[in-house]
């Protein structure tokens, strides 16, 4: 038996691989604003393991498998033996063998890597703590339909140096883009994968100056899943990396600006700027759909 393709990060892909699915996305948009049927895998199957809750990600991946012909499972904690202590390489193998494909939003990412390990389909990493390569599918197919290749462009980065931001560097590097990251003291991304891809990421503690002549604008909530505790004082590390008008304005002239999603307005983001009748924001949100579903195209073959 083959060894299954999986998509556990950015990193599992090539460039070539990156842009060949951004563009199918960008097809598969197409095809389906105009009607045009793509059910190319009847009967496929696609199992969804939910121990972080999801709007978007749960629906897109539904949506996706039916307009691809399949359907999706869903399991929450609640719904597996995972839940009641199982081991992870036991329920990789046995719905493995029952599916095509499982996608898996959890919090380690040790544990999307060891079901992977056993699994003989096709694992996709929904979230972890550490990685969110779907959204950055789905934010470069984003910018992409907008302004063309990212290459060469400069994006910044504000906030928490958290998992987004993790697959925001490995997409620096795939793409070929400089990323600044602009975070207060304390919340910097991991070290190693900054050291790691340093001649296209670097740190910065001043938002103003990191913005200065920027192409892309992106932030994220500042207190994650399982961080609510940390609120308060997130909020007050974090509030001059709020984005705003102010910031924009600093940018380059045809600069955009992304949020994954779900957003505190007033917090991370501006309520304005959320309001804005030309933002990107919302084109962002529904390719998930059309990124996932290249990406399960991919996978499958």
């Amino acid at each position: 038996m083959s060894t299954p393709k999986h998509f556990l990060t950015l990193g599992n892909l090539t460039s070539e691989e990156f842009r060949g699915i951004i563009n199918r996305a960008i097809e598969l948009k197409k095809l389906q604003r105009e009607g045009v049927s793509h059910s190319r895998y009847p009967g496929k199957v696609l199992a969804m393991i939910f121990a972080k809750a999801s709007t978007r990600t749960r629906v897109s991946f539904e949506v996706g498998m039916r307009q691809l012909g399949g359907s999706a499972l869903f399991l929450s904690a609640a719904d597996t033996q995972l839940g009641r202590g199982e081991p992870i390489e036991d329920t990789a193998r046995v719905l493995s063998s029952m599916v095509d494909l499982v996608m898996i939003r959890t919090h380690q990412h040790a544990s999307v890597e060891r079901f992977a390990q056993y699994s003989s389909v096709p694992v996709i990493n929904g979230l972890t703590d550490d990685f969110h390569p779907c959204q950055l599918l789905a934010d470069m197919q984003t910018w992409f339909e907008h302004r063309g290749d990212i290459r060469g462009r400069r994006v910044v980065w504000l906030g928490d140096g958290n998992n987004m931001c993790h697959s925001y560097i490995n997409a620096a590097r795939l793409l070929d883009f400089e990323l600044v990251v602009a975070c207060p003291p304390g919340y910097e991304p991991d070290g190693g994968l900054v050291a790691a891809n340093r001649d296209r990421v670097r740190i910065a503690d001043n938002p103003e100056d990191a913005v200065q002549g920027a192409d892309l604008l992106v932030t994220d909530v500042w207190a994650s899943m399982g961080q609510e505790d940390e609120q308060q004082a997130r909020t007050a590390a974090m509030a001059p990396y709020q984005l705003n008008r102010n910031l924009l304005d600093q940018a380059a002239t045809d600069a955009l600006y992304m949020h994954c999603l779900p957003a505190h307005r007033d917090e991370e983001i501006s309520s304005d700027l959320m309001a804005e009748p030309n933002t990107v924001i919302w084109d962002e949100a529904e390719n998930r759909l059309h990124a996932q579903k290249a990406l399960i195209e991919f996978l499958l073959g």
